[in-house]
């Protein structure tokens, strides 16, 4: 029997499935003004203006997030119970809850099949967040951003004032009403190594209704162009490079200008940018110097907690030079012509064309720079 072999077309990406099957997803097609889209107001204005979507960006790393998030939910589902993925609604916003974890009180008024394993204390709204391990640091340090932490209050004042959206496979979830939710958690997940970090709030009416009068002034713009611009722009933020209104948020950009000389309209906004230019500069040296006088302080402090922060240390390793005494051995022995004058690169060069290891030693006692490494503070195991 003869194997037969496939072969795939050279143009053809497995990213090119995975685009097309993300732009199918209930989430990508949905018109109505969703929690998430309150990232960036005029963002979000756009949307609700229904204006067309003029790029699209690159979406790799946003489907990975998806898969790894997808697969996390399912098994938490099946192993413990949790309500995940599900719609909340009303006349205005639209949001996908990742996990609701029901208090006992709650639970048991659903049918015993769709109860959790475990109760939670206090009916808790949580959302998952994959991140990368770039940015991990700042996750540990300074948790949600505001648009995140806006988000999961939209979500769950949502199912305190509506309950779960009436839609088939959650109708039994639906006739529980208005849910009291007493707690918001995020789950952070880092893409690179698995790690995961939790941090929880009490639920603050106060703040939610701070994010519902977010979304009132979107509704309130007869225009998008009415609305700010929340982040920096395309070049500066990612989440301007990635918007799908990025061409018609920042139009008429001269080629290889940056977006952002759209912003200048006058002398008065140059004498505007200069100061803010001016400020930065001054904030950066001031920076700078305080991260001198600390570092000088610490150079000779062992690694630990102290307060809220790590200290560690990298570096500080012997460093290692040609050996050209034995280099030369190595020309002899292998007939090759020792350079009258040493010559270390090229003599390096040519042990290296010639398939074989440059001999190395210590230098003399000289060590790498010693690098110092400020994390926030590890909790014992």
């Amino acid at each position: 029997m003869t194997a037969t072999t496939f072969r795939v077309p050279a143009s053809l990406s497995i990213w090119d499935a995975a685009h097309a099957a993300d732009a199918r997803r209930p989430r990508s097609r949905q018109k109505q003004l969703g929690a998430s889209d309150t990232i960036c107001s005029r963002r979000a204005g756009y949307i609700v203006h229904d204006v067309e979507r003029t790029h699209s960006p690159d979406m790799r790393a946003a489907i990975l997030g998806t898969y790894i998030h997808q697969g996390l939910l399912e098994d938490a589902r099946r192993e413990y119970g949790w309500l995940v993925e599900r719609t909340v609604t009303d006349e205005v916003l639209r949001g996908h809850i990742d996990v609701v974890q029901l208090d006992a009180a709650t639970a048991a008024r659903l049918p015993k099949r769709h109860r959790p394993s475990q109760p939670a204390d206090v009916v808790t709204v949580e959302d998952v967040k994959t991140k990368s391990g770039r940015i991990w640091d700042r996750v540990l340090r300074y948790g949600p951003t505001p648009a995140e932490m806006r988000q999961v209050l939209l979500y769950a004042d949502l199912l305190r004032t509506a309950g779960f959206a009436d839609i088939p496979g959650q109708r039994y979830l639906h006739r529980l009403g208005p849910i009291d939710v007493r707690r918001i958690r995020f789950r952070f997940v880092c893409r690179d190594t698995g790690e995961e970090h939790l941090q929880e709030f009490d639920f603050d009416p106060w703040l939610a209704s701070e994010a519902r009068w977010w979304v009132d002034r979107v509704l309130e713009a007869a225009s998008p162009e009415e609305l700010r611009r929340d982040h920096d722009g395309p070049g500066l933020s990612v989440i301007c490079d990635n918007c799908p209104f990025r061409e018609t948020c920042w139009p008429d950009v001269a080629p290889g200008r940056p977006a952002q000389t759209i912003l200048v309209h006058d002398n008065s906004d140059r004498a505007q940018a200069l100061a803010e230019y001016v400020r930065g500069h001054e904030m950066y040296r001031e920076g700078k110097r305080l991260k001198e006088v600390a570092r000088a302080m610490l150079d000779d402090s062992p690694e630990g907690n102290y307060g809220a922060n790590h200290l560690g240390w990298s570096g500080g390793n012997p460093k290692d030079e040609v050996d050209v005494p034995t280099m030369v051995e190595r020309f002899e022995d292998a007939d090759l012509v020792v350079p009258m004058l040493p010559d270390t690169p090229r003599m390096v060069d040519v042990l290296r064309r010639a398939g074989m290891t440059v001999p190395m030693r210590k230098a003399g006692g000289q060590k790498t720079p010693l690098s110092i490494k400020v994390s926030p503070a590890r909790t014992p195991a």
